[in-house]
C-alpha cells in the first residue's frame, strides 16, 4: 500500500510517499480503507521532534522525556503521521461485533498515528465510530481531533446556558469546533481570532467576534465566565480582570506555571485556573456524529490535498494562515455515504 513516510525529522520535506506492508487485522480489530486524513498540531510537532527542547515543550516539564522516548530521540520511532481520517471498513476480524464489512467510519488514532496510508487497523472498542451520513469523508476525517478535544474540555468545566464565553483562536481546528459547541450548550459565544477569519467565526454561530489585531480582549472591559484559550497566547494574569467572580480559564495546552495556578486558585480565589487532558471515550464520537447529523456543528475545511501532496499540506498548516482545517484525500471519492 501507499503511505507517506519519514523517517528522520525535520521541514515537511522529510514527508515521502513510499510503498509499505499492508497491515492485517488480529481478531479484535478492522481493517479501514482510508479515504481521508489531516494535518493537526500533533503531527507537525511529531515530524520536527528533535526540536522540541524543554522550552518550548507545550506540556508540563516532568512529561518531556517520557515523550522524547515515545517519539524516539534521534529518530522518529513511528514513521507514518496522520491521527484524525474517515473511510471504509475492508475486512474484520472474527472477534469483531460492532462493525461490518462496507461500513463507513471515522476516528482518531491520537499518537498511535498512522492515517497518512491507504490502509490502517483499528480495534473495534478504538475510537471509531460509524461516519456521520451528512459529511465527506474529508469533512468527517477533520471531525476527531479539534471536536473530540475541544467536547471534553468544554464537559469539564460544565459550561451551561446563558454563561458568557471566550473562545480565543476561534477559527482553528479545534476553536471553530469550540464555537459552534459552546452555541450548542446555549452559551453566549464570543470568539477571538485576526482579521481575514472574523466572518468564518461569525458563521459558526458566535454571537460576537473581536478582531485581536484591532482590539484587545483583556482591556475592553468586558467580563466572562469562561475563557478558552486554544493556543495559549494569553495568560491568567492579563485575563484574570476579565473573568467574572467563579469564572474559568481554560487551557487547552499548558505548561508547568499553568499547572501551579490552577493548584494555587483551586484553594484561593473564586477564579480558577482549569488545565485538564482531553480524553476521549467512543460514546463522544457518536454524540459528535448524531450533533452532525442534526445539522448543529459542521466541519470548516481550509484546503485539501491528495496524499502525494502531503509535504505541501504541513507547508501550509506552517503558515499559521488556516481557517479551520486542512485535510489530505487519501482516495479521490468525495460522497457522503
Amino acid at each position: 500500500m501507499k503511505a507517506v513516510v519519514y523517517t528522520e525529522y525535520g521541514s515537511p520535506d522529510v514527508l515521502k510517499l513510499k510503498e509499505v506492508e499492508k497491515p492485517t487485522p488480529r481478531d479484535n480489530e478492522i481493517l479501514i480503507r482510508v479515504y481521508a486524513t489531516t494535518v493537526n498540531f500533533g503531527d507537525v510537532i511529531a515530524r520536527n521532534f528533535n526540536k522540541v527542547t524543554l522550552r518550548k515543550f507545550w506540556m508540563p516539564m516532568p512529561l518531556w522525556l517520557p515523550t522524547r522516548i515515545i517519539f524516539g530521540f534521534r529518530k522518529p520511532r513511528k514513521t507514518i503521521l496522520g491521527n484524525g481520517f474517515a473511510g471504509v471498513i475492508e475486512a474484520i476480524g472474527k472477534d469483531v461485533k460492532l462493525f461490518r464489512k462496507g461500513d463507513s467510519v471515522f476516528g482518531y488514532r491520537d499518537s498511535s498515528f498512522g492515517a497518512y496510508a491507504e490502509y490502517l487497523c483499528m480495534a473495534e472498542t478504538g475510537l471509531v465510530a460509524i461516519k456521520p451520513a451528512n459529511m465527506t469523508y474529508e469533512e468527517a476525517a477533520c471531525v476527531p481531533y479539534g471536536a473530540l478535544m475541544a467536547l471534553r474540555l468544554l464537559r469539564k468545566v460544565k459550561i451551561q446556558p446563558g454563561q458568557k464565553a471566550l473562545i480565543n483562536g476561534a477559527s482553528g481546528g479545534i476553536g471553530s469546533f469550540a464555537v459552534q459547541l459552546a452555541n450548542y450548550f446555549e452559551a453566549e459565544v464570543t470568539g477571538v481570532c485576526g482579521t481575514p477569519r472574523v466572518e468564518l467565526v461569525k458563521s459558526l454561530g458566535a454571537n460576537k467576534v473581536i478582531d485581536y489585531t484591532k482590539e484587545d480582549f483583556t482591556k475592553n472591559g468586558e467580563t466572562y465566565d469562561l475563557i478558552f484559550d486554544i493556543l495559549g497566547k494569553s495568560s491568567f494574569s492579563d485575563c484574570k480582570s476579565s473573568l467574572k467572580q467563579n469564572g474559568r480559564y481554560l487551557l487547552a495546552s499548558f505548561k508547568q506555571r499553568p499547572l501551579f495556578q490552577m493548584l494555587v486558585t483551586s484553594i484561593i480565589g473564586s477564579k480558577k485556573v482549569i488545565c485538564a487532558l482531553a480524553i476521549p471515550k467512543p460514546e463522544d464520537l457518536i454524540f459528535l456524529k448524531e450533533l452532525i447529523e442534526e445539522g448543529k456543528i459542521k466541519s470548516v475545511i481550509d484546503r485539501c490535498y491528495p496524499l502525494e501532496q502531503t509535504a505541501e499540506a504541513h507547508r501550509y498548516f506552517e503558515t499559521g494562515q488556516k481557517k479551520g482545517n486542512v485535510a489530505i484525500r487519501v482516495v479521490a471519492n468525495n460522497v457522503k455515504a
